[in-house]
């Protein structure tokens, strides 16, 4: 059973930075594609950023420029650093796992208030 446990959510203000943490169980983690989505409340679930097994990363248009999604996989970690953030990052962050592009695992979410 993988699980994905993120971690670093909280409330911030407009303009501040965050950094969210995911860490992953299991072997072979080096070669999965790993991913952030959020969800806002009354909003679909929406690509944030990816990141696959040579590094490379694909984000979504409202955050690029802002966030940057990294890995390390030697602690089979992902992390995403947030900056100027906006109230409309406010957002369930999920971190997300693709196996062999057809198996895919979420965490349970963390929470981002964006908020003065």
């Amino acid at each position: 059973q993988v699980q994905l446990v993120e971690s670093g959510g909280g409330l911030v203000q407009p303009g501040g930075s965050l950094t969210l943490s995911c860490a992953a169980s299991g072997s072979n983690f080096r070669f999965y594609v790993m991913g952030w989505y959020r969800q806002a409340p009354g909003k679909q679930r929406e690509l944030v950023a990816t990141i696959k097994s040579d590094a490379t990363t694909n984000y979504g248009d409202s955050v690029k420029g802002r966030f940057t999604i990294s890995r390390d996989n030697a602690r089979n970690t992902v992390n995403l650093q947030m900056t100027s953030l906006e109230p409309e990052d406010t957002a369930v962050y999920y971190c997300n796992q693709v196996r062999g592009g057809m198996l895919s695992y979420w965490g349970q979410g963390t929470h981002v208030t964006v908020s003065s």
